[in-house]
């Protein structure tokens, strides 16, 4: 290999392609049948098929990546699968705009055939950018939750939990979202501070305060506190509610607040969690003011039909024109909202599908897995036992996970579908048995599943759930985002309990979100919105996946900033330059070069060199088994920049280009080893780079290697003294000489260096000077060579004379001057006038005479470095 054959500048682009084309990607494929190496499953995120595998997406694929290459390397049987979560809403309102329709407008099939048609498509997109991001994905396992192969097992998983009872039908109050017409449960609300009114109203005996006064037409009773002064007297009496005209019972109840407001509250169904809880405390009635569309029901009498804003205003009007109200406040409110749409949601009482949560297991069994970073397990620990009621599951929408059940026509009883129907959409399916009371005639369920409940049982499929593979539960990893822990995580536990009894998942390891440049969560509206492609195409995949990995550490928010990517981009052509200029000294030296190499004959730095490397695997191996991404490529970075390029390169220059046989061939010896130990290190994380540096090396890719073992007998304490007393040495000489303007590569006269044992060919080849080992110290004799006025002293003192002084100083011999300074005073004539200078004055500069030689002294950690002029 010669430099010329290497090319100058690092050409990302090219390099990419070129082995986007040559890699045959069966060899990240999981061997199901094999079990001499560990298995390592990771469960991995199904995006939602929008068609933008946006930056939050690849920072986590990044993630996932370095650990299945990492794992590969260190011999475990990888599956990194890729899974598509397809289902849900935004796909339904994508394909209304599209196609210009509502969902009402076509048959049920017809539009579940656009949507799968639409994912599609994305999927292809989605599918473009990963490959071209370099991930190792073994597509022999991806599944894709809309094809009847995968929600199938969503419907076993369904008729598993229902007969285990596990799962139940019943009205209960919901979160409802009235822009997607649909209940959500717990976890798919956020929250947000917005400012509203707290409206102060009279009743017949009490006054209430409420931020809802359009919910005065459910009101179904007035709670006040037991302990306050002001109502006692009215616990359990009856009051009218003002224009509805309808009579509640006040009653005592310990949550209420009596600082709040009026300190007495309506009670409504439903306003509120709160309410809900009072409602079954009490046993109170039911009245439905809201409906699914979010419009007042016959409850509301004239407001019916209104939107709540438009009821809300009006009962306002209403009750000021009947001098039933009598304040307004502003109020900061916590809303909860559509985490789809940011609709404010309501609670209401609709007929729904449930998944029973057992807060308990859920909680053992998060202890049982390893979290990375520990702290995150608090957020699931924070979440479970929070939701006031079961998970529901059931969605009042199209293309999801059909619901496997009927409802017989004459006696209404349940008919669940037996696993051996499944897959079917009970829309499209008859049951393929009469009920227990003889009826052949039902009616399908049109509700559907949770997308949860699809992605939820990922852990399930990749580990060969109720396929004609073994179980391999648990899976060994789920990486994700913080954002989904209450969902993603919380729900596969659950299932994974449920169904199998087991934990998910070894570990789980968090990723942060990624943050604009501004520092604000990225959003269209904000144009603050960057792509990976973006990035790839102005600088290249591997500078976006280095970025990912010094970004910050596991868990913690990333900020994308143009700057980071410009320094990783940076990285890669120091790092091409460092191996070209190996790779140049490195002809005529190959694999049986080095195997036979006599280690015997290496010099101390390099000895230095190879410990430090060693030590560089040590580190990295040790932080990537904790998924400390960030510190590892750190530590990759700073070896390969500043020892062996700042340091070790410059010290063996001398033996590469003329230096005797045998030391030539020791330098050529360690940067085999270490160019070749690099690129294995560098390949979970800029896999085109490393397989580029790699193919120089071997014919075989070195996502097939393995990772570099540390050699113990290589570490060596004494070597790294010795080494780094050489490496400072030949430092402070180069900034002596740069200090005065000096060439590097030009000659001192003379480097003598006292009271140290070291090797001194690598710092005479660096510094391009005779270099000499000197017994005993060295003497040395300061002349006074120049007077230096001290101008911050005598320009204020003397001002328009302090030129004068300063002519009289310097026409002094520094000698007598040194002197005079010594003996605390300091006397020039100036315009024939003695005229006195405190020491502070005056500086005196001297030169070091060793040995009659005029010289510049250096201290290296204790050192003497004595440089001969």
């Amino acid at each position: 290999m010669t430099e010329s054959e290497i090319p100058k500048e690092y050409n990302a682009k090219e390099v990419e392609e070129k082995w986007m084309e040559k890699w045959n990607l069966s060899m990240y494929h999981f061997n199901w049948g094999e079990d001499t190496r560990p298995q390592y499953i990771i469960d991995t995120p199904p995006p939602y098929p929008t068609g933008n595998f946006h930056i939050g997406n690849a920072l986590n694929w990044c993630y996932i990546d370095y650990i299945a290459r990492y794992k590969r390397m260190r011999g475990y049987n990888v599956m990194f699968p890729q899974g598509w979560d397809c289902h849900g809403l935004p796909t339904e309102v994508k394909v209304e705009e599209i196609h210009g329709i509502t969902k009402n407008e076509v048959s049920r099939a017809e539009f579940r055939r656009m949507c799968r048609e639409l994912t599609a498509e994305n999927i292809e997109k989605m599918r473009k950018t990963m490959l071209r991001l370099g991930f190792s994905v073994d597509w022999s396992n991806e599944f894709v939750t809309m094809d009847p192969s995968y929600f199938v097992k969503t419907q076993k998983s369904f008729v598993r939990m229902y007969n285990d009872g596990y799962i139940y039908h019943e009205e209960h109050p919901v979160n409802w979202c009235p822009r997607c017409e649909t209940a959500i449960a717990f976890a798919e609300v956020e929250y947000e501070t917005r400012q509203t009114k707290l409206n102060f109203v009279h009743f017949d005996k009490v006054d209430i305060a409420t931020t809802r006064p359009e919910l005065m037409a459910a009101c179904v009773a007035v709670a006040v506190n037991p302990e306050d002064e002001r109502y006692k007297q009215y616990v359990g009496q009856e009051i009218t509610v003002p224009i509805f005209g309808q009579k509640v019972t006040i009653i005592a109840d310990e949550d209420v607040e009596p600082e709040f407001g009026t300190g007495a509250v309506m009670i409504c169904t439903f306003g509120d969690k709160q309410d809900v809880r009072w409602w079954v405390k009490y046993q109170l009635p039911l009245i439905k003011a809201i409906d699914k569309q979010g419009r007042m029901t016959k409850a509301a009498g004239k407001y019916e039909g209104m939107s709540i804003e438009e009821c809300r205003e009006a009962v306002i009007a209403d009750l000021k024109a009947a001098g039933c109200l009598y304040d307004q406040k502003p109020l900061e409110q916590n809303v909860g909202l559509c985490w789809r749409c940011d609709t404010p949601i309501e609670i209401l009482s609709e007929p729904q599908w449930f998944v029973k949560i057992d807060n308990d297991g859920i909680l053992r069994a998060a202890d049982e897995i390893n979290w990375y970073p520990e702290y995150m397990k608090v957020r699931l620990q924070n979440w479970t036992g929070t939701m006031e009621w079961d998970w529901c599951i059931s969605r009042q929408r199209i293309f999801a996970t059909p619901i496997p059940i009927w409802y017989c026509k004459s006696c209404g009883e349940v008919m669940v579908a037996e696993e051996s129907w499944l897959p079917t959409d009970p829309n499209e399916a008859a049951p393929k048995k009469a009920c227990a009371c003889g009826s052949t005639e039902f009616e399908p369920e049109t509700d559907v599943l949770d997308t949860w409940m699809d992605s939820s049982i990922t852990a399930l499929h990749v580990t060969g759930w109720e396929s004609e593979r073994e179980l391999r539960l648990p899976a060994q990893i789920r990486p994700q985002g913080h954002d989904i822990i209450r969902t993603w995580a919380f729900y596969t536990i659950l299932r994974s309990l449920a169904l199998e009894g087991k934990k998910p998942w070894d570990s789980i390891v968090i990723n942060g979100m990624v943050l604009g440049p501004d520092g604000h969560k990225m959003s269209k509206s904000l144009g603050n919105v960057i792509s990976p492609e973006e990035v790839i195409s102005q600088y290249s995949a591997d500078a976006f996946r280095q970025w990912g990995a010094v970004g910050g550490s596991t868990g913690s928010d990333i900020m994308f900033r143009w700057k980071d990517v410009v320094s990783a981009s940076r990285f890669l052509q120091k790092m091409w330059s460092i191996y070209r200029f190996s790779m140049s000294h490195l002809k005529g030296f190959g694999p049986e070069d080095a195997d036979k190499f006599p280690t015997d004959s290496l010099r101390i730095i390099d000895r230095w060199l190879l410990s430090r490397l060693n030590r560089l695997v040590d580190t990295a191996t040790k932080e990537l088994d904790a998924y400390q991404f960030d510190s590892t490529f750190k530590a990759i970075r700073g070896f390969a920049w500043e020892v062996l390029a700042d340091n070790y390169l410059e010290l063996v220059k001398g033996r590469l280009y003329g230096g005797e046989p045998e030391g030539k061939r020791a330098a050529q010896y360690v940067l085999y080893q270490t160019i070749k130990t690099l690129s294995l290190l560098l390949a979970p994380f800029i896999p085109f780079f490393a397989e580029e540096l790699y193919s120089r090396f071997s014919n075989e890719s070195v996502h097939t290697q393995a990772w570099p073992a540390v050699d113990e007998s290589s570490i060596n304490e004494e070597a790294e003294a010795a080494g780094e007393l050489i490496k400072d040495i030949t430092g402070e000489v180069r900034r002596y000489k740069s200090e005065l303007g000096m060439a590097l590569n030009a000659p001192l006269k003379k480097v003598e260096i006292y009271n140290i044992d070291i090797d001194t060919g690598d710092i005479a080849g660096a510094t391009n000077s005779e270099v000499e080992l000197m017994e005993g110290a060295p003497s040395f004799e300061y002349v006074p060579v120049e007077v230096k006025p001290n101008m911050g002293i005598l320009g204020p003192r003397f001002r328009k004379n302090a030129g004068a002084v300063v002519k009289a100083l310097k026409a002094e011999d520094p000698v007598a001057v040194e002197a005079q300074k010594t003996s605390g005073k300091i006397t020039v004539t100036v315009n024939d006038e003695p005229v006195e200078l405190e020491p502070e004055a005056v500086e005196i500069r001297k030169e070091v005479i060793s040995g009659g030689r005029e010289v510049d002294v250096l201290e290296v950690r204790g050192a003497v470095v004595v440089i001969v002029r």
